[in-house]
């Protein structure tokens, strides 16, 4: 370890680059990847469990109708936490805010085991996510720091492993604790995982940062918490608790676009602003957020409306249909593993180009779907944009941190994860409406349980979604060649 001048007046420790056989969880940095593993797993664990659980969650404490809540709100508090997190790791160092992210997220995770009714359990699922807002960002921002350009390209299977079995992992241990313990033990298991995380993080992660006084933006911060809050809500909720022309969407809509605004011309003048925005205008950043964003709008598509399709109107059960969106999870992780090693070789821009190409001829394939489709025929463009995904995202995300000094690393990877989270509140609200409006057209009014409509409505229906998908996919394309051919990771 040696010591460097972060350009915020404060010093932080640096990595030199060692041999890559040293990379791996029994190296001298090994306990803290665990400890990012461990992290990041109970977060993506989370993002899965609790879907099985819903039926006896509400056979419990009632509520049927508010059940959706337990979503929206841990990805609202998720999401507008992000960049705060993100900036205080700048300011402040990243130990001490992965360790207040995860310990919310515990206190969330007791809270939520001990909620009385529905009202109490959508509140702490709330505290929940606010503590998840750090995990993910800051979690990478570790790695960045730690790792080089080389390591990281090894380092991402670790990662991407991670995701791979919490997607199995996670709706697994929902159904069993529903049926033979308690759907409150989904909650309660967090609990020695996360204080293993929390030890390991205290005793094996150091970083020497020199104090230094800083400047909060405070009105930056609550102006993009309450932008982002508006924004999200309407877009989430919109077309499906209101009507998109309600008072309720006009009021959020309206609120959102005042406040963002207002926000843009605070950071203009802010010393040090919560979300810098030369971050927008950054040559390897800009690509990198676009990226996430929609990769975003493509994951929604898919996980919302694969398994509809293959339970109504191909006829499977909603197992088989689960699995068939797995194959998803599974090419992602596979990809983002070998990405490494060919950004290495051709470059990030190639890479990115490849996983969104990878993403387009999925999105075509899923053209070729009809109401007699297989089941395999089903999960192949899943599988195939899977690839796809982990091809773009990875490596954009490593160019993005790579581009960037110490002072900003943080705030870089935050931006990604804000905007794939935005991508997908508006992926929701784009296809909802594309399927609404077919809907609507086929039965003289909207349905939002499409689940009860006949397969000769629903089919084409859902075949919207797809063609929107080919659409979004082309943007993908053409996001990635924006990405520069060289880029200085020094």
């Amino acid at each position: 370890m040696h010591l460097v001048d972060s350009g915020l007046g404060h010093t932080v420790t640096s990595t030199p680059p060692i041999s890559r056989a040293d990379v791996g969880l029994r190296s001298e940095r090994g306990p803290v990847l665990l400890a990012v593993m461990l992290s990041v797993g109970l977060v993506a664990i989370d993002a899965t469990v609790l879907a099985t659980a819903v039926p006896a969650v509400v056979e419990d404490l009632g509520g049927f109708t508010q059940f959706p809540w337990l979503f929206s709100v841990y990805l609202l508090t998720q999401a507008v936490t992000v960049p705060l997190y993100s900036k205080l790791a700048d300011q402040y160092g990243r130990k001490p805010m992965m360790l207040t992210g995860v310990g919310i997220f515990l206190l969330g995770s007791l809270l939520c085991g001990l909620a009385w009714n529905m009202a109490s359990l959508i509140a702490f699922r709330a505290v929940q996510g606010i503590g998840a807002g750090a995990v993910q960002p800051i979690g990478m921002t570790i790695v960045g720091d730690i790792y080089s350009v080389q390591e990281r390209a090894k380092v991402q299977g670790y990662l991407a492993s991670v995701w791979a079995l919490s997607s199995v992992v996670g709706p697994t241990l929902g159904g069993v604790f529903s049926d033979y313990l308690s759907w409150r033990w989904i909650f309660f298991v967090n609990l020695p995982l996360g204080a293993a995380a929390l030890w390991m993080f205290a005793r094996r992660f150091h970083e020497e940062i020199e104090p230094a006084r800083h400047r909060i933006d405070v009105a930056g911060s609550l102006l993009l918490t309450g932008g982002g809050i508006a924004l999200l809500l309407g877009l989430l909720e919109g077309g499906v608790r209101w009507s998109w022309s309600s008072p309720m969407s006009v009021g959020l809509f309206g609120s959102a676009a005042v406040m963002l605004v207002a926000f843009v011309l605070v950071e203009r003048r802010a010393s040090e602003p919560v979300l810098p925005l030369w971050v927008f205008r950054h040559r390897v950043i800009l690509p990198a957020t676009l990226t996430a964003l929609v990769v975003g709008v493509l994951l929604i598509g898919l996980t919302s409306y694969i398994p509809l399709y293959g339970q109504s109107v191909l006829g499977h059960s909603a197992l088989l249909a689960g699995f068939a969106l797995a194959a998803l999870t599974l090419g992602w992780p596979i990809s983002a593993a070998n990405a490494g090693r060919l950004y290495l070789t051709v470059g990030f821009r190639s890479t990115m180009v490849l996983g969104a190409v990878l993403g387009l001829v999925g999105s075509l394939l899923l053209l070729t779907l009809d109401a007699d489709s297989s089941l395999l025929h089903l999960a192949l463009p899943c599988f195939v944009m899977g690839l796809g995904f982990g091809f773009a995202v990875a490596p954009s995300v490593i160019a993005a941190q790579s581009a960037v000094g110490w002072e900003s690393r943080a705030v870089t990877t935050g931006v990604t994860m804000f905007a794939r989270t935005v991508g997908s509140a508006v992926g929701v609200a784009v296809f909802g409406a594309l399927v609404n409006a077919r809907v609507t057209a086929a039965t003289g009014h909207g349905s939002p349980d499409l689940e009860h409509l006949s397969p000769e409505i629903l089919e084409p229906a859902i075949r919207t979604v797809f063609v929107g998908s080919v659409a979004v996919a082309v943007v993908l394309v053409a996001v990635s060649l924006l990405m520069p051919r060289k880029i200085d990771t020094s």
